[in-house]
């Protein structure tokens, strides 16, 4: 029935009432009048049709209207995120009833003279909000929740039976019941805890992004039948390196260690790269438990003071971690590489490793940089050999057009309560370039070999970025007064790498390095090769992190299929073909919600960090100019807004080279300018700062 409604709304291009489309299905009967009414809600539910307000209905194609997911500001306007084009900006008085994202169907309003698009929310063809997080007070005995994520201007009320026993100042998990515009009840599923107990804030924030962090009892129960130690059989068919020099290097607080590494000289002058990877997928069998939670979670996710695994820690930490002076089991990928940091063979086999040490960057930095380290003092041949190695591949991989844009990264310092008691750059040193360069080669080198074999796969790959967006930038960096280079032609990522050369030594590179970022396309997981930009590769995947990623866990699994076991009837391939969208797309959207839970935990810290330091005065670079403000970023990262409203005197903004410029005075703002701050507010719940200009630098 679904089929024959949209060949008729198809066949006649226009919008059609009720009437019309039973009259064109000829429907005769009671039992088809109910099927046709329910194929028709289901049919505007998923948003394949649009039914207006004067009862028509139409495809959503032939509509002047766009379906999207709506995105809202925390100061109340918001982008609609249409596949395929360019967001849709909303103003707050367009936004009609819809909360952040929900699936709309949205207007499109005005056309800008730059192509960018305004447009009103037509319609809330899917609400997506089911659950939300906040803290709930009481008046009269009715539970109120003040909603932790601000883009959702909801007022929530809770019956007196269903707030769960909880009390003022508890943080709760809500079940939302019903909606009404913006009034809506719901019950209390979970108390997280009181706002000021220990870790609350940080658990308030994954419960919103709807983050597992406690496994299932099915999945714990399931831990019996892993083991603490490799037995003889697990060996079997597999290459012993265990008396090889090899060894992982990591941060000094790492446990789940899943990559360990080998070089050695050749006799032809060539070397021998083995990047050997935790075979986590031989414990966490497809279909397990264990398995369908690692493919939910999708990811690790790394906070401030504490990672939630995508595996039991007795997996992660235990048993599939390549810890030292124990056998594990290992994917290995040996590599032969010349001279111009080309791979020229290789093989790819399931090995028995045991790793010499666990290095730490830090120490490693150290002997790379000549010093002498305890205990590092045997391998410090090798260390300097893969110094060598890592030096030529990286130069491979700059002359074919890969794009380092080398950000700094806030660490923030906690005590045990985690309190932050510092905000500072994270170190990247030459041992964390080193290890990023070899397992660079290893994903380059699987992906390749599996993508020749014209095998289902999962590529991480990431587009071009769109010509407009590069050209609106380039056009800014021209207003700056800078004449941007002729050899930045086109949009290939020679140019790209280029254009960061020629930015690199003005004094804005770091905030104009960052927008560039930002106008590059999301790296996401595919199911076909399009290749990876931003490396400026052919071909990738993700190998070398399967305790952590799923996509690197699943990897291994077609690698086991396809090279070890030698499965490749139809009904394997098949099978491979149809699960690997979803795995791609699933794992792409765990990664980006990892991503902003880790962003939102850094921003909070940062501003309850601040709250201490109210009233002092700090150097910063501006960041962002808007018309409300500018925002203001301090050399340990950490960003406040200076409100127009508080400047001294009457500034108007300018869009198009991003400055403010005062009236009478002609005193201007604008991007890269340094300058002297006050903080004047700082706010942990709404994670915010708030700056006063002292003067200009």
């Amino acid at each position: 029935m679904k089929d024959r409604i949209v060949e008729v709304l198809t066949s006649v291009h226009r919008a059609l009432s009720y009437e019309e489309i039973d009259s064109l299905l000829n429907i005769k009967t009671i039992e088809e009048t109910k099927e046709m009414n329910e194929c028709l809600q289901e049919l505007e539910d998923n948003g394949e049709i649009y039914h207006s307000n004067k009862g028509k209905y139409m495809l959503f194609t032939d509509s002047n209207l766009r379906k999207g997911i709506l995105s809202v500001n925390k100061k109340g306007y918001g982008f609609v995120l249409v596949e395929n084009e360019e967001d849709i900006f909303i103003p707050i008085d367009s936004i009609n009833g819809a909360v952040d994202k929900d699936i709309v169907a949205v207007e499109i309003k005005e056309t800008k003279k730059d192509g960018r698009r305004e447009g009103r929310i037509a319609k809330i063809i899917k609400r997506e909000l089911s659950t939300a997080v906040g803290e709930i007070y009481f008046k009269k005995g009715i539970g109120h929740i003040i909603l932790d994520d601000k883009k959702i201007k909801l007022d929530i009320e809770i019956p007196k039976k269903k707030n769960l026993g909880a009390v003022d100042g508890h943080k709760v998990v809500v079940q939302i019941d019903s909606i009404k515009k913006n009034k809506c009840t719901g019950h209390v599923i979970k108390i997280l805890g009181h706002k000021n107990d220990p870790g609350v804030d940080i658990i308030s924030i994954v419960e919103n992004f709807k983050i597992k962090y406690e496994f299932d009892q099915e999945v714990i129960d399931s831990l019996d039948y892993i083991p603490e130690e490799i037995s003889e059989s697990d060996k079997q068919g597999r290459k012993d390196l265990t008396n090889e020099m090899i060894f992982t290097i990591d941060g000094d607080d790492t446990k789940d260690i899943d990559d360990a590494i080998s070089v050695k000289k050749l006799n032809n002058g060539n070397y021998e790269l083995g990047v050997h990877i935790a075979d986590v997928s031989y414990y966490v069998k497809e279909g397990s438990p264990l398995d369908i939670e690692a493919m939910e979670r999708g990811t690790s996710v790394y906070l401030v003071d504490r990672v939630i695994p995508m595996l039991p820690h007795k997996l992660s930490n235990g048993i599939c971690s390549l810890n030292p002076n124990v056998e594990r089991l290992a994917i290995s990928c040996v590599m032969e590489v010349d001279n111009k940091g080309n791979t020229i063979d290789y093989d790819i086999f399931e090995s028995v490793i045991k790793s010499r040490i666990q290095m730490t960057y830090k120490k490693v930095n150290k002997v790379l940089n000549g010093e002498i380290v305890e205990g590092y003092e045997p391998y410090s041949e090798t260390l300097l050999l893969m110094k060598e190695l890592a030096n030529i591949i990286r130069k491979n991989k700059n002359e074919r057009g890969y794009i380092d844009f080398d950000t700094d990264e806030p660490k923030i310092l906690v005590d045990e309560n985690c309190v932050p008691i510092d905000v500072v750059l994270r170190d990247r040193g030459e041992g964390e370039k080193l290890i990023e360069d070899f397992m660079i080669q290893a994903n380059e080198c699987v992906a390749t070999h599996i993508f020749f074999m014209e095998l289902p796969f999962i590529y991480r790959v990431h587009e071009y970025p769109k010509k407009e967006k590069i050209d609106s930038f380039l056009s800014y960096v021209s207003s700056l007064g800078y004449q941007i280079p002729a050899s930045i032609r086109d949009l290939s990522p020679k140019s790209m790498q280029r254009l960061l050369h020629f930015l690199k030594e003005k004094k804005e590179y770091q905030v104009l390095s960052s927008q560039l970022l930002r106008n590059m396309q999301k790296a996401v997981y595919l199911p076909q090769n399009i290749g990876h930009y931003g490396l400026a590769s052919k071909c990738y995947t993700h190998f070398t992190s399967p305790i952590r990623r799923y996509p690197d866990t699943t990897v291994h699994r077609l690698l086991r299929t396809y090279l070890f076991e030698k499965k490749l009837d139809p009904e394997t391939l098949k099978h491979w073909e149809q699960k690997l969208i979803y795995i791609a797309d699933h794992s792409s959207s765990t990664e980006r919600a990892s991503i902003e839970c880790e962003r939102e935990v850094e921003d909070m810290k940062m501003a309850e960090y601040m709250e201490k330091h109210v009233g002092e005065t700090f150097e910063g670079m501006i960041s962002t100019v808007t018309n409300f403000g500018m925002f203001v970023e301090l050399d340990n990262l950490i960003e406040g807004l200076v409100r127009i409203t508080d400047l001294k005197g009457f500034y108007n903004y300018v869009e198009e080279s991003q400055m403010l410029i005062d009236e009478k005075t002609h005193n201007m703002y604008r991007l890269g300018d340094r300058v002297l701050v006050k903080v004047i507010r700082a706010s942990k719940e709404e994670k915010a700062i708030d700056f006063e200009l002292i003067k200009k630098l």
